[in-house]
């Protein structure tokens, strides 16, 4: 147990201060290969919503399985290349560092007016068009993007690293990435897809909770709300988003800021209102993208503090 919790602890710090190196072969790329030849081979004909169970445990089980196998051969040799070869693992499903990165990528150019290269960066991180956007609407684009994905690229894989060791977190990260790639309500995926998806709700379903919950206790809130008061705005908003997950992150960080999310998005010239979570009492604007980003630091940290402490007594224990 102890080995384990300082693996997670070393791969959150290599995480934070150096990320993934853009050159550096990355295992999502491999299971995004393997994920889009079965989709080719299976996502066909009247069996299409069977083989995308088939899909999710081929990926889920098979990842597991071959980190399970490197992390056991690692610590059979030696316990400190054990230790070595989870935290690297551990650090590579991770996303402290390239949220951050992805965020202040929109904000240099946002805080410089430069509203054509803002809108550019902030088309790389979501899906909604970003053509005559305000400074507003690109904040709330990049705000959105990294309270979502607080959970999603951070705590979630944390969550099973704590559970599981680093099997656990590419367990995640398999159905994850799955949920990426297949998990869409359209004519294409919304068969095959469906297991995907739901097993990706499935296992974000506490850290998503817990997350957004230590955003409320642990960052700052501008509007001076008692805690009672902010709960009471985080149940009242978070179960307004469709994702069953994201609302918890997205409403408790529009609590904690002050601010508005949600409202009118745009997909390939198609009008989609989101719900609105959260009271404009502050408009949106570029600062509140570095706040963001503070969040998730913050909640993470948070996040590791309370499992290493269960850890350690539960090993204790």
């Amino acid at each position: 147990m102890i080995s384990h919790l300082i693996a997670i602890a070393l791969g959150l710090a290599i995480d934070r201060m150096i990320g993934d190196p853009p050159n550096w072969p990355h295992p999502v790329r491999w299971i995004g290969t393997a994920i889009r030849k079965l989709t080719k081979r299976w996502n066909h004909g009247p069996n299409a919503f069977r083989n995308g169970f088939w899909l999710l445990g081929t990926i889920a089980v098979t990842v597991f399985l071959l980190v399970y196998a490197v992390v056991f051969w690692a610590y059979s040799l030696n316990a400190f290349l054990g230790i070595a070869v989870e935290a690297v693992l551990i650090a590579s499903g991770l996303a402290q560092k390239s949220l951050k990165d992805a965020a202040m990528e929109v904000y240099d150019p946002l805080t410089n007016k430069n509203f054509v290269l803002a809108r550019e960066k902030l088309s790389w991180i979501v899906g909604r068009d970003t053509e005559g956007l305000n400074e507003s609407e690109i904040t709330r684009g990049v705000v959105e993007t990294v309270s979502e994905n607080t959970s999603d690229g951070v705590t979630a894989p944390l969550f099973w690293a704590f559970l599981l060791g680093a099997p656990g977190l590419w367990l995640y990260k398999s159905v994850n990435t799955l949920d990426s790639m297949v998990g869409y309500r359209n004519e294409e995926f919304e068969q095959f897809g469906f297991a995907s998806a739901k097993a990706d709700d499935v296992l974000n379903f506490i850290p998503s909770r817990l997350t957004g919950f230590l955003i409320l206790i642990l960052t700052s809130n501008k509007r001076s709300l008692t805690m009672r008061q902010r709960l009471a705005e985080w149940l009242r908003d978070a179960p307004k988003h469709p994702s069953p997950n994201s609302g918890w992150l997205e409403a408790a960080t529009a609590v904690q800021l002050g601010v508005e999310l949600g409202g009118l998005n745009r997909y390939r010239g198609i009008e989609s209102e989101r719900a609105r979570m959260g009271m404009p009492v502050y408009p949106l604007e570029a600062s509140h993208i570095k706040e963001a980003v503070s969040q998730m630091q913050t909640a993470t940290t948070g996040f590791f503090i309370i499992f290493a402490l269960g850890g350690i007594l539960f090993g204790i224990a």
